[in-house]
């Protein structure tokens, strides 16, 4: 147990690193303040700094959620591997879904969960009473982290909202004039709390620091933040006259090492805690010459035992080699810098009653403000929103925001995060600096009409996986411990067996996903200028839109015939992320029309065309697939085999015009699209006839409606998509013959 609570010790850190990377990264990462590889050197640095200074948090996991006392090594043991293993399939879900979640949470809650099933289950053998249950577990501390849950939101977003929009009317978006005359004194208070929140919350449980420091520095609070105040203020100002330096990045790098710091310093108990607690239970129990269901763990809870310092240096190693190679970490940081981006475009999350609730409220309060306050003051305030244009820069360069709201983000993540520390509340690292960034997107106005209703979903959504990861950890360790209390050592192994297959087909989902969107992002490219380019651009949407649409209609004629409703199902899902492809393109298209030249605004007409023909064939697509499934869902009668005959060679005519158009788009050999055009009256001939055929057999042997019904819906929206996809092809060819002939008279 051992030995494997040691290789999950090394899963954890990789599955919770790539959560909680986002926690020191966003900010940094989001402005691009300076460059991708100065971020990582100097967030790989807090992390293996702080990853050194951990040794003396760890006494959470030995004792901080259950009474060590009350249970023997077996069952904590148990309980060690119980946490571990829910632990890490917990944070993989979140990680391939691309969520924030708190590590912090989803341990407590996970240590709570086991030990209480333990509890339960010695009180039960023991035929003792069930009030005893505190006895065994420290419920005040599983209370702390569900109201500090709830703070955190509230006051986080709230503060993050307020500074913002304080620092936003001081300093406008166009910052670096005023930054000359009061930047200085917006350095010292950035820097102050900053560095008092890393004598604070940063070295907070370090070992080499006595007990008389701690309490020095917590009694001269002020003293140090007026003195660090002065120091600080005077050197931005040196800085900046003397030395020409942008105290916004001097802020921004210092902040992000100072939340990497406090992450590896005090969130390393989450990864590595259970595992070191499972050593040091053995090194108590090994001496004892006492059985392991005997021998009780009450030295557990001395808090002199020490977390072996070869532990914590190869814990931060591995820290920082996650952060440089995980996927699924860019994937999280990606979901908060979305969320918190300045300008529009496409969305992740969909509109929900909430959401939509939140902002029809905002809409309404907005309007009664623009009613109360004066005229004069609502200009003086919108003058100061005012965004400046970013010329000579492509969108996929711009920052999310910028350095400002990067400022503010690790400012009052740090101030914050620092006062809940000195008042003793737990306050999650994950909840205060996500909501300080949502808060403060909102108060920048980044959350206009065009987007609040999805990026408030968006929000909600994270939030209620917060209250999910507290649930769900409680119940998958309270039933992983139950079965390795009565499974023993089958249950060990199968639960290993159990995890080994869930990271596997989570990790070859994951760079599915990963596939597609790569696939997706290739086909939305907004850098489009010249007509050419527009051809060319389009050449491969419509080769990628042909290639799934004759995969998707022959597999739907294959599986209506064999009546397979697990594969029409399959079709659907395969469909649906085809409309949501195309959709893109269209939610896209107002990007793509704005950057394309003066001389090609010819180009855009074409473009929204052939973007209109292709939701055309889709919508057929979804229709044809959509009765076939309702037919065999519902049970009704098989198609004759005339009938699936006379479809499959309508599916086979298709196949062939797909693929030669496939092969034209892809190689770009235009020429022959002529040739196919020619073909469009065999193909829809072919229709007619096979519907003229199916008359016939009604008036002689057709006997079932509801076959007569979906076989002439099939060949109907069969001609609705021959004709969208003959459309298409005369507008490119029409289309591509201009634009050549414009290039030839050149």
């Amino acid at each position: 147990m051992l030995v494997v609570l040691g290789i999950l010790a090394i899963t954890d850190l990789v599955v919770g690193v790539s959560n909680d990377a986002v926690n020191f990264l966003n900010s940094a990462i989001g402005s691009k303040a300076v460059s991708f590889r100065t971020i990582m050197i100097v967030a790989s640095l807090g992390v293996l700094v702080g990853a050194l200074f951990s040794s003396g948090m760890m006494e959470i996991a030995r004792s901080g959620i259950f009474v060590p006392a009350m249970f023997s090594f077996n069952d904590v043991m148990i309980i060690f591997l119980s946490v571990m293993i829910a632990d890490i399939v917990l944070l993989d879900f979140y990680n391939s879904f691309g969520m924030p979640t708190s590590t912090t949470v989803s341990i407590i809650f996970e240590l709570l969960g086991a030990a209480f099933c333990l509890a339960l289950y010695k009180i039960y053998m023991s035929d003792g009473d069930l009030n005893t249950i505190g006895n065994y577990i420290n419920t005040e501390k599983a209370t702390q982290i569900v109201t500090s849950i709830l703070l955190s939101v509230v006051l986080s977003f709230t503060l993050g909202s307020f500074v913002q929009y304080i620092s936003r009317l001081i300093f406008t978006f166009q910052y670096e004039k005023r930054m000359k005359y009061i930047g200085s004194l917006f350095g010292g208070l950035a820097i102050t709390a900053i560095s008092f929140f890393i004598l604070i919350k940063g070295l907070k449980g370090v070992s080499f620091i006595s007990a008389y420091t701690h309490s020095w520095i917590k009694e001269n609070q002020w003293i140090i933040i007026g003195g660090n105040f002065v120091f600080f203020t005077v050197l931005s100002q040196v800085l900046m006259t003397f030395f020409k330096v942008n105290i916004l990045r001097v802020i921004i790098i210092i902040g992000t090492f100072a939340l990497a710091l406090a992450f590896a310093g005090n969130d390393l108990v989450n990864f590595i805690g259970v595992p070191i607690a499972a050593f040091n239970s053995y090194q108590i129990f090994s001496g004892s010459g006492v059985s392991g269901d005997v021998f009780m763990m009450g030295a557990l809870a001395d808090e002199n035992i020490v977390a072996p310092f070869y532990f914590l240096v190869f814990a931060g190693l591995v820290m920082v080699i996650t952060i440089w190679t995980s996927k699924k970490a860019k994937s999280v940081i990606e979901t908060e810098v979305n969320l918190s981006r300045q300008d529009e475009g496409s969305e992740r999350f969909s509109s929900n009653a909430l959401s939509k609730s939140v902002v029809r409220s905002s809409v309404y309060m907005g309007q009664w403000l623009n009613y109360v306050l004066p005229k004069s003051i609502q200009l003086r305030i919108d003058k100061q929103f005012e965004k400046p244009e970013l010329k000579g820069k492509k969108k996929k360069d711009e920052p999310a925001f910028d350095m400002i709201r990067a400022a503010v983000n690790l400012m009052v993540a740090s101030i914050l995060i620092s006062i809940g520390t000195s008042l003793k509340l737990p306050l999650s690292t994950t909840y205060v600096t996500f909501m300080v960034a949502m808060g403060s997107s909102f108060a920048d106005r980044a959350w206009d009409r065009e987007s609040a209703v999805y990026r408030i979903a968006g929000v909600f959504n994270v939030i209620g996986g917060w209250f999910f990861t507290a649930i769900i950890a409680f119940i998958s360790a309270f039933v992983i411990a139950f079965l390795l209390k009565v499974g023993e050592v089958f249950a060990f192994v199968g639960l290993l067996v159990a995890l080994g297959i869930i990271l596997y087909r989570s990790a070859k989902k994951y760079t599915k996903k990963e596939k597609e969107v790569q696939e997706l992002l290739l086909l939305k490219r907004e850098d489009i200028v010249t007509i050419n380019e527009v051809i060319n651009e389009s050449r491969t949407q419509i080769s990628s839109v042909i290639h799934s649409t004759n995969e998707i209609y022959s597999d739907v004629i294959d599986n209506l015939g064999l009546q397979d409703l697990g594969k029409l199902k399959d079709n659907k899902k395969a469909l649906k992320k085809l409309e949501k492809e195309v959709d893109e393109l269209k939610t896209n298209v107002y990007y793509f029309i704005k950057n394309l030249d003066e001389t090609s605004v010819e180009a855009s007409m074409f473009y929204i065309m052939i973007l209109g023909y292709l939701q055309d064939m889709i919508q057929s697509l979804v229709l044809i697939t959509q009765y076939s499934y309702n037919h065999i869902d519902n049970n009704h009668k098989q198609l004759k085999f005339n009938q699936i005959r006379d479809l499959k060679k309508v599916d086979n005519e298709l196949m062939a015009l797909f693929d030669k158009i496939e092969v034209i788009f892809k190689e770009s050999t235009f020429d022959n699209i002529s040739n196919l055009i020619e073909g469009k009256n065999e193909l829809l001939d072919l229709v007619s006839t096979l519907i003229q055929k199916q008359i016939g057999r009604i008036r002689t042997v057709e006997t079932s409606p509801k076959n007569s019904k979906l076989y002439f819906a099939l060949l109907l929206e069969t001609n609705d998509l021959i004709k969208a996809t003959m459309s298409l092809l005369e507008l490119f060819n029409e289309f591509n013959t201009h634009a050549n002939s414009k290039v030839t008279k050149i």
